[in-house]
């Protein structure tokens, strides 16, 4: 069972690490750094639906409770 979730453990850390890095490739430039991605919002683009961000949130959980699980054990 341990082995088993060591290895999901180590699956869920290369899917975020990837994850995040393609979101952080999207505002790279100078100009994402200053907001320039911004302009054709009032507010700001929506990113409470973007698929990305709630990935990121729930591989991030995943890899919270994994990680305590796998400290109890």
């Amino acid at each position: 069972m341990k082995i088993f979730l060591e290895v999901l453990f180590l699956l869920d850390c290369l899917a975020l690490i990837g994850l995040v890095l393609v979101q952080m490739s999207e505002h790279a430039t100078l100009g994402g750094a200053f907001g320039a991605g911004m302009s054709s919002t009032v507010f700001g683009r929506e990113t409470s639906r973007d698929p990305k961000k709630i990935a990121t949130g729930v591989l991030g959980a995943i890899f919270l409770i994994l990680g305590v699980v796998l400290a109890i054990l």
